[in-house]
């Protein structure tokens, strides 16, 4: 067993067969269910290493990459949840899904597949109910950023994981950077700018309307309940998951957040510009996170007692360890497998080839903590004081 980020050698692939609910308006008979459950059969006998991964939910525009991943040939899925059947048939077409593989009923996919795995693709405030589904069926889960809309759900979500022994991972784009490691190794693990002092995090796009999403990602991004805010929760979430990683898990002292609406003709009923601003004994966080930047980006500053960092993207990043010393740009090397990609990261967590620690960036603990840091600022975006989370 290796921890998760240490490097694992082996290729991980995921295995395909999909089925097709009963109440699908899809025809499908008992036939073609047997001829199911062959296939299934057939795949675990050829290589018990494949995760029998399902998907749940086809509105967040994200699940485009776990298809294109088919034709690497190391990704398959043997269930699809949508109830929009017209979203459905939209995939369908778009990556040559045969319909008689979707299902529009959670439950009757989980109970006729019987994946290993769930990935959750669908809005912020469907992710309780994927868990709901999954977690009783010891069917372990992977959710998009974030891990949920609201503090209560987040708790509901980590009872049902206790409780019936299951993973609940986030994923994060950051989380496979190899900047967003070689920061972290080079100011807490060796601890080469003394005492991290502050971490700048910014993260965001033009808006999602002005990037082209989907319609059905855009109805839910722009819709408070389901997305539980605008840019706030869309993209504070990264800087929330990266600086409660650099400080081990720790909860910070304090939340404070501004929120504005430049372009409330376009999203009339959520933020599209955020700042937060998180404090910790000895040091303080900043969080912007906005629909309205003229570029798309995810970058970060950690600013140490003696000295800088700051990751330009995913590859690049500039290293100043005093004020005497030059800056650096180091030569980064790719992420070992199985932690640069989260499918290759969720098989290897679920086969128990990597142990997940509390403070991960993708671990269910850390992400409570985000959501308690997204749902203080929240309320202190709408209250004008900071949330003492102590």
């Amino acid at each position: 067993m290796i921890r998760s980020r240490q490097a694992l050698g082996a290729t991980v692939m995921v295995v395909l067969a999909f089925g097709l609910a009963s109440n699908s308006p899809y025809a499908r008979d008992a036939r073609a269910e047997g001829r199911l459950a062959r296939a299934n059969a057939r795949a675990d006998v050829e290589d018990g290493s494949k995760l029998r991964l399902a998907i749940a939910g086809l509105t967040h525009d994200h699940v485009h990459g776990a298809f294109r991943r088919l034709d690497a040939g190391d990704i398959s899925v043997v269930g699809i949840y949508e109830p929009n059947t017209a979203l459905a048939e939209r995939y369908a077409a778009q990556h040559h899904i045969d319909r008689a593989l979707l299902f529009t009923d959670l439950g009757k996919m989980l109970d006729t597949v019987k994946p290993q795995a769930v990935a959750a693709f669908g809005s912020i405030y469907d992710h309780l109910a994927v868990v709901q589904a999954a977690a009783p069926r010891g069917v372990h889960v992977m959710v998009e950023k974030p891990l949920a809309v609201s503090v209560e759900h987040a708790r509901e979500i980590q009872a049902l994981a206790s409780q019936h022994r299951i993973h609940v991972l986030t994923n994060y784009e950051t989380s496979w950077y190899p900047t967003t490691h070689a920061a972290f190794e080079i100011a807490v693990t060796r601890g080469e700018l003394g005492k991290i002092r502050k971490v700048v995090v910014h993260d965001g796009h033009r808006g999602p309307k002005e990037i082209g999403v989907s319609p059905e990602f855009l109805e839910w991004l722009a819709d408070p309940v389901k997305n539980g805010g605008g840019a706030l929760i869309d993209f504070g979430c990264y800087g929330a998951d990266l600086i409660t990683w650099l400080m081990k898990g720790a909860a910070p002292t304090s939340v404070s957040a501004v929120t504005q609406q430049l372009k409330p003709q376009i999203y009339p009923k959520v933020d599209d510009e955020a700042t937060i601003v998180v404090t910790y004994p000895g040091a303080q966080g900043i969080i912007q996170a906005s629909w309205n930047w003229p570029v798309g980006r995810k970058d970060m500053e950690v600013y140490g007692e003696t000295g800088q960092i700051l990751t330009i993207d995913s590859k690049v990043m500039r290293v100043r360890r005093s004020e005497q010393s030059p800056s650096e740009e180091p030569t980064l090397p790719p992420r070992p497998e199985p932690l640069d990609d989260p499918f290759k990261y969720l098989t290897a967590v679920v086969n128990g080839t990597v142990k997940v620690e509390d403070t991960d960036l993708a671990a269910l603990p850390l992400n409570v903590t985000v959501v308690k840091i997204l749902d203080a600022a929240r309320t202190s975006a709408k209250t004008g004081r900071a949330v003492s989370l102590q």
